[in-house]
């Protein structure tokens, strides 16, 4: 295929189409039911040893199916909420909940009370699968939901009779995980699943454009909505992924490590919805915080894929326990989230055999829009070249493309990018141009051969006495400091230069000195773009997938000191 207006095309892989069949699959379930009858007897999850077949997936979904629809009696379209980690629990109650022709809102489990009801209320949620550990908080607002049907499960539900209670027991009574909580109207997922199996599961036909999820964002402006994500958005993205994937994973042989949440985006399209069409096995880590333990399930699982995010891998990479895993089966590394510090993409690279794929979306876009390849063309710093059947331009402030190798903000346009926002009509009106672009906040160059390089967040830059200054560059200078750990960068006000740049700083070496930090950066970056404000930290704000959060660091900065009593 060649392009005039696209030359960069030739420089995708052979083997790797420029464009997917759009009308494969006319859902998820529809690719749901095509993998269960090729993968029936493999192993679809697994998550602390207790395992799920694509046959038992198929089972129990369609038990959860009938349970909303001839116990709940709720309509297709009704919007079920789920608010948990990853466990068997996740893809079971998702894809039983748009076999039902429903709509899934994921909650981020971490969400304070206040966060759960502005979402719960926003998205109009009639049921919600909650895991105990954050049952309390739900006890608070309950009262203020349009809640029809509150399901509670416990960590250990699904593995196993006797090693499920032992753990439950341990959550809740030596852990001491699980804060009492009173919801007398609440079921369990058990019971949901033996009360659905008693009664025949009907299916609708579920249509393209039909809604899959309202996956919440802040979005490129204001307050968390909804992001509208259709079965068309999601599986037409999911394929995006497997095709650019396709020189190195094959279907029905790969071991895929999801320590990322699969509430969130990435996880959902790339880690479920892409592995479910491979027939791979899903291994799903629950707290990958735990790094003790998220080390000892690596060197169990002869895996072949695994994602994350820098500060995931920056972690793993500084654990004494690295060394000891077996990378011998390692196919694809892939990052997203936020960008990849080239000082943790060389030591990956270094200690696995296997460098680090980075690709680039967002939310709305459901979320992948451009990816390297993983023929061993992977540029380090570059999130690639668009996807197939999506197009990129670099745009000015007055939407005017700019010519290759300038600076602009991110415009998309292909069949992942959401339909709106949950009854935002205003907020959609923001970020999609009278022509279909979808506006992505983001400022990236592209180069004459397709690749681009994120320069950073439209709203982060920092201006110092007019020129532009990229957290990101400062953060790729800082943190290649063999004494740094982890670095966030923003701007804090100036007099006399508008802003000027602020660090804070996680030490791996204590002896690290202010003086001494900023005069590598001397060393390194010009003179404007120098920190004049460095802050040493244990550790920075970050997001359910590990980003870090610089607007949490602009609030602590702006935060008033309180006075001496």
């Amino acid at each position: 295929m060649s392009d005039p207006a696209y030359p960069w095309l030739q420089n995708y892989p052979n083997g790797v189409p420029h464009t997917i069949d759009t009308e494969k699959y006319s859902s998820i379930i529809d690719l749901l039911d095509t993998c269960i009858k090729k993968y029936s007897s493999s192993v679809a999850f697994e998550c602390m040893g207790a395992t799920l077949t694509y046959r038992q997936l198929d089972e129990q979904s369609r038990h959860f199916a009938a349970y909303l629809r001839e116990v709940c009696h709720l309509k297709p379209g009704s919007r079920v909420a789920l608010q948990m980690p990853n466990l068997l629990q996740y893809p079971i109650a998702m894809l039983g909940a748009l076999r039902a022709g429903m709509i899934v809102v994921n909650v981020n489990p971490l969400y304070t009370a206040r966060e759960m009801k502005h979402q719960l209320q926003d998205s109009g949620a009639e049921v919600i699968v909650i895991l105990a550990n954050f049952a309390h908080n739900l006890e608070k607002i309950v009262a203020d939901l349009p809640l029809k049907h509150v399901v509670v499960t416990e960590i250990g539900d699904l593995l196993g009779t006797l090693k499920g209670s032992i753990v439950n027991l341990v959550v809740k009574h030596v852990k001491k995980m699980v804060p009492a909580y009173n919801l007398p109207q609440a079921t369990t997922f058990k019971k949901t699943i033996k009360q659905g199996s008693q009664h025949t599961f009907k299916s609708s036909p579920i249509q393209p454009e039909d809604i899959a999820f309202l996956q919440y964002t802040g979005g490129t402006t204001g307050v968390a909505k909804g992001a509208v994500l259709t079965h068309a958005n999601l599986v037409t993205n999911m394929q995006q992924i497997t095709a650019c994937t396709s020189l190195k994973l094959k279907y029905g042989n790969e071991v895929m490590i999801t320590a990322l949440p699969l509430y969130h985006i990435y996880a959902l399209t790339v880690n479920c919805l892409s592995m479910l069409e491979l027939g791979a096995k899903n291994v799903l880590i629950t707290n990958p915080r735990d790094m003790k333990a998220f080390i000892k399930e690596l060197k169990k699982q002869p895996f072949t894929v695994i994602t994350g995010v820098n500060t995931l891998y920056n972690a793993l990479l500084n654990h004494p326990d690295f060394s000891t895993i077996d990378f011998s089966h390692l196919k694809v590394t892939s990052a997203g989230g936020m960008a990849v510090q080239k000082v943790v993409a060389e030591r990956w690279q270094a200690a696995t055999g296997v460098s680090v794929t980075e690709g680039y979306g967002l939310t709305e876009t459901s979320p992948v829009l451009t990816t390297n390849q993983v023929d061993g063309s992977e540029r380090i710093g570059s999130i690639g070249l668009p996807v197939p059947n999506t197009r990129i331009i670099i745009a000015d402030d007055d939407g005017n493309e700019v010519p290759y190798g300038e600076p602009g903000e991110i415009y998309a346009k292909g069949p992942q990018v959401m339909r709106e926002y949950w009854n935002r009509p205003d907020e959609t009106k923001q970020v999609f141009t009278d022509d279909g672009w979808f506006k992505t906040g983001d400022v990236g160059v592209m180069g004459e051969d397709g690749f681009i390089k994120i320069v950073d967040r439209k709203k982060e830059m920092i201006n110092v006495s007019g020129f532009n200054v990229y957290p990101n560059e400062i953060e790729e200078v800082v943190s290649a400091h063999a004494k740094v750990l982890e670095v966030g960068a923003i701007g804090v006000p100036n007099e006399r230069s508008t802003e000027v740049v602020k660090v804070f700083v996680v030490k791996k070496d204590e002896s690290l000195t202010e003086e001494e930090l900023i005069a590598y950066c001397r060393e390194n970056m010009t003179a404007y773009k120098v920190p004049k404000m460095v802050e040493f930290t244990t550790e920075l704000p970050k997001s359910n997938v590990g980003k870090i959060l610089r607007r949490l660091l602009r609030e602590q900065e702006a935060a008033p000191v309180p006075s001496p009593s």
